[in-house]
């Protein structure tokens, strides 16, 4: 598939971002609000194996929801079941990047909760020292601080959402539901903007996305962000490239803002954060 990039310079790189979301529109009407299986524990960035792996040490949770992990090469989704690799490499990355925490995504359709896909948010080890003013904060305080989320989608530090379908989706719907979430969020959008959308919605569009589908949305820096699909294991190229930071952002938002669509994602790499910083 041939790459398409896309420019935009609307917003400044200094610009201070807030995740507060006032408007009722940025809460999909099928979203609901996911049980939370915390994960276990947090990789603790050491050794990466060449590849996809690392054999990376967990610390089991004291909490007992949360079962012992030990050491191993994948963590499970609770819900879900969807294994993801504690380390991975990406087309695009510089160096490997680490496991933060996982969840999963429901539709509801009329009272039925349907499962759509399992997520996994990654990020480069360099990231975590810019998070160091959070040491010692719980889980729970550090999911209610939108400073915290902000400043994780603003390190120049490479970061990527892993979603794996868990049923079969055809492109066109799964593009409806992601931009039914992240057009709200971009406030007066300007060609490039718009052109970045276009080009977003082209990836996905005509395309049948079977169950066990890897999509990775991979954000080099704030305003840089690569789109990788893959129906066969790991992906080996870049799909497109996109430089909008209004969408970039808007895209972060959708999972991590306020009005998330999958609050057991957010809660589960805010307990991977809090329990690393201990």
């Amino acid at each position: 598939m041939q790459v398409a990039t896309i420019s935009s310079t609307l917003v400044s790189p200094n610009s201070t971002l807030n995740f507060s979301c006032e408007s009722p529109h940025l809460l999909m009407p099928f979203c609901k609000t996911n049980s939370f299986s915390p994960l276990s524990s947090f990789p603790s960035f050491r050794n990466h194996h060449p590849v996809y792996l690392t054999h990376l040490n967990f610390k089991a949770s004291s909490s007992s929801s949360s079962p012992a992990v030990g050491s191993t090469d994948y963590v499970e989704e609770p819900t879900t079941k969807v294994k993801f690799l504690t380390s991975l490499s990406l087309p695009g990355c510089s160096s490997s990047l680490a496991l933060l925490g996982t969840g999963y995504r429901e539709k509801v359709f009329a009272i039925i909760g349907v499962k759509v896909y399992a997520a996994g948010l990654y990020a480069n080890e360099s990231m975590l020292s810019t998070l160091t003013c959070w040491k010692g904060k719980s889980a729970s305080e550090l999911q209610q601080n939108p400073a915290l989320f902000s400043t994780i989608f603003q390190a120049s530090a490479e970061k990527s959402l892993q979603i794996v379908l868990v049923r079969d989706v055809d492109g066109k719907t799964f593009w409806d539901a992601l931009d039914d979430a992240v057009s709200p969020r971009i406030e007066g959008p300007t060609p490039v903007d718009e052109s970045a959308l276009s080009t977003f919605r082209s990836i996905f569009e005509g395309q049948p996305l079977k169950k066990g589908t890897f999509i990775f949305l991979t954000w080099l820096d704030s305003s840089r962000m690569l789109i990788c699909i893959s129906s066969d294991g790991m992906p080996s190229s870049v799909d497109a490239t996109i430089e909008s930071k209004n969408v970039s952002f808007a895209l972060f938002d959708v999972f991590f803002g306020d009005a998330t669509v999958s609050p057991s994602l957010k809660a589960s790499v805010s307990h991977g954060i809090a329990t690393y910083l201990k």
